[in-house]
């Protein structure tokens, strides 16, 4: 139930502050008073389109609230709009994306618009009211969510015959790839090392005989230097009891011998271990200019990066396989969500043969007694060669006012016809919905005289089930309200403002009279007012 209604600066609104009973609300107001105003209002609290033009003061925000009762609490849904056109909405003074209020006050409130007339010509409108009469809102929404399994199915599976085409275009190089470098037999570090050992076989033959040219030295071509020293050492003995600070060099030459001698057996020993064999430098620079030119082909820097392309490859050919039995899994899931599709499918079309001849009948029944005793109405379902997100049904509204046959509704039908057939669906969704609130503005509009009257009634009879506003101009639905609020428009120094107020006696009985008569208000207008108003207590 819509309980309160708070505007603070919207359009001819500068502070309204209003609140709602139960059951048949009705507005009523001259043209151009605010009406339109005041649902713009509440629709942009509900989640409609914001614009800053609808700030009636440029300097301060526009705040529009609508509180609604649900299950004994109340719930808020707040809109504000700043004066640089930002939008802030709240629900339960909980900040709240717009789509979020959109959604759950379509729970809570219908607002049918004159335009939505032009609903009754859309095959998704017939289908939604066949399936709230029918009860089968959730069967199609988890059909809707089965179908969209299907189709998610699909497209992985598209997605991964894709991938499979691919992969088996590039196998044939992959292997080739593969093979090369699985062949090449890589190891971390093999590259440093090889042109290391290239480096010392390539100078190997100038080593030794560098190395042998040190051993002559040492050698000397008539004596050798270690017999050298000693001489100098016994030289060095001879002098020492003269000049006993000869000693210490004599100890030097001594020490220099040894070290020297140990020099010459190092050198010797490690010059034996170096060899020259050109058909091991053969094999160095096989193996070297393999790993450059394998550098080379796959853009590489090192031979780790080379390993790391071996397994990536080898990953990728393994990836092919487990792809070919993901395909397997994944065709067994499509085929199995496509088979549960056509069964849901074929369900819900069952179930909508079952149900169009008793909304036929109920529909028929109420169009006929708004005054069209003669209307034919008739719900067609008709299955479609392909299922689409609610099923694989076409459904068609038909109606016939005078027997000439029946026709689509957006084939025939004048406005005040579907005006007609609008309120009775509205009627009936009430019903079956279980809709806490319903608003119509000017749901009567092209409708005069005693089918006035009978739609009065109809709207009546569904406020004692739920919360109904009606905007009307007809003073039979007016006079029909357990509430009766008029949206008046004002001049006052700051400039006109609209303004809405509950009329109660005298005042709602002037009210209906002006409806009935016009501005010129007279006796019997009065007279007749009272005796609508009256006569609807009475009932």
């Amino acid at each position: 139930m819509l309980r309160r209604l708070l505007i603070e600066n919207y359009a001819l609104i500068d502070h309204l502050d209003i609140t709602f009973p139960d059951g048949l609300v009705i507005i009523t107001g001259e043209t151009g008073a605010g009406k339109s105003i005041l649902l713009g209002a509440l629709s942009l609290a509900l989640g409609g389109r914001s614009d800053v033009s609808v700030l009636k003061d440029r300097t301060r925000n526009c705040v529009v609230e609508a509180v609604f009762e649900e299950d004994g609490r109340e719930r808020p849904f707040r809109r504000v709009i700043s004066p640089q056109g930002r939008s802030r909405s709240f629900i339960d003074d909980e900040p709240a994306g717009v789509e979020q209020l959109r959604a759950e006050a379509s729970a809570l409130v219908d607002i049918h618009s004159q335009h939505q007339q032009l609903l009754l010509a859309e095959r998704g409108f017939q289908q939604r009211v066949l399936d709230s009469y029918a009860g089968l809102n959730g069967q199609v929404a988890a059909y809707g969510r089965l179908w969209q399994q299907w189709l998610d199915a699909q497209k992985a599976l598209r997605d991964l015959d894709a991938r499979i085409a691919a992969a088996r275009r590039e196998k044939d190089y992959l292997e080739f790839q593969f093979k090369q470098l699985d062949e090449a037999r890589l190891r971390d570090g093999e590259l440093e090392a090889l042109e290391e050992e290239q480096g010392r076989l390539a100078h190997g033959e100038s080593v030794k005989e560098q190395l042998s040219r040190v051993e002559q030295l040492f050698e000397g071509e008539e004596i050798s230097l270690e017999t050298s020293l000693k001489e100098m050492a016994s030289a060095l003995d001879r002098v020492t009891p003269y000049f006993p600070e000869f000693e210490e060099l004599r100890k030097r030459l001594d020490s220099s011998r040894i070290e020297l001698r140990d020099i010459r057996d190092e050198i010797a020993t490690r010059g034996e271990r170096i060899s020259y064999s050109p058909q091991r430098m053969e094999e160095v620079d096989a193996r070297l200019s393999l790993l450059y030119s394998l550098l080379r082909k796959f853009d590489a820097e090192t031979v780790t990066d080379l390993i790391a392309l071996r397994a990536d490859i080898a990953s990728r050919l393994s990836a092919g396989m487990d792809d070919e039995l993901d395909r397997e899994r994944l065709q067994k899931q499509v085929d199995s969500l496509k088979a549960a599709c056509e069964k849901a499918a074929e369900d819900l079309h069952k179930a909508r043969v079952k149900a169009a001849p008793g909304l036929s009948g109920l529909l028929q029944e109420r169009i006929r007694s708004l005054e069209m005793p003669r209307a034919r109405f008739s719900v067609e379902v008709k299955a479609k060669a392909e299922a689409g997100p609610d099923g694989k049904d076409e459904i068609a509204f038909l109606f016939d006012a005078n027997e000439r046959g029946l026709q689509p509704l957006s084939k025939c039908g004048s406005g005040g016809e579907l005006s007609r057939i609008m309120l009775c669906i509205k009627s009936l969704l009430a019903q079956y919905q279980g809709m806490p609130t319903l608003i119509f503005d000017e749901i009567d509009t092209g409708i005069s005289g005693s089918v006035a009257e009978k739609m009065g009634r109809m709207i009546a009879a569904m406020g004692e089930r739920m919360q109904v506003f009606a905007i009307t101009h007809l003073p039979q639905v007016a006079s029909k309200g357990t509430a009766h609020y008029l949206v008046y428009k004002e001049t006052g120094p700051d400039g006109a403002r609209s303004g809405i107020r509950p009329l109660e006696g005298p005042e709602r009985v002037r009210e209906i009279a002006r409806m009935l008569s016009g501005s010129d208000i007279t006796p019997e207008a009065l007279a007749n007012a009272a005796v609508l108003l009256q006569g609807n207590k009475s009932n």
